[in-house]
């Protein structure tokens, strides 16, 4: 598994973000100089945040984007998920059907574990505690 540039814009986006005080709309310029993500790739992501309901857009001149919630609510596990689909180590993990040893093969509970445990460590990495951080 490795994460795509997407995903890991994403990430960012959502850090400088939660980097603001909470609701203060900022623009797609900051944060694509601040991170050096191209402005058009950016706005797509920040689309697909839009959409899964991590981020707020605002319209018009004065437009921008902002946490649709609160940091502390947003997970890594969300972001990703929301750019790059469901997470997923191995395809026996979330479709048995297309493996076709998952009957009788012993590396799938393998997976399974592995496959958890990195959601949960994803799932407890929330952007306010990222947030505080310093680089």
């Amino acid at each position: 598994m490795q994460i795509t540039r997407e995903g890991d814009y994403g990430i960012r986006s959502v850090l400088y973000l939660a980097r603001q005080p909470f609701k203060k709309v900022s623009f797609v310029n900051e944060i694509s100089e601040d991170y050096k993500i191209p402005r058009s790739f950016l706005a797509k992501i920040l689309q697909k945040l839009v959409k899964a309901k991590i981020v707020r857009s605002y319209r018009g001149v004065k437009g921008g984007f902002s946490l649709a919630k609160h940091a502390r609510d947003i997970s890594i596990l969300d972001v990703l998920e929301a750019i790059e689909g469901r997470l997923s180590l191995n395809i026996c993990v979330t479709d048995k059907k297309k493996c076709v040893s998952a009957r009788y093969c012993p590396i799938q509970s393998v997976w399974m574990n592995a496959q958890a445990k990195v959601a949960d460590v994803l799932k407890k990495a929330n952007f306010d505690d990222l947030a505080k951080q310093k680089n």
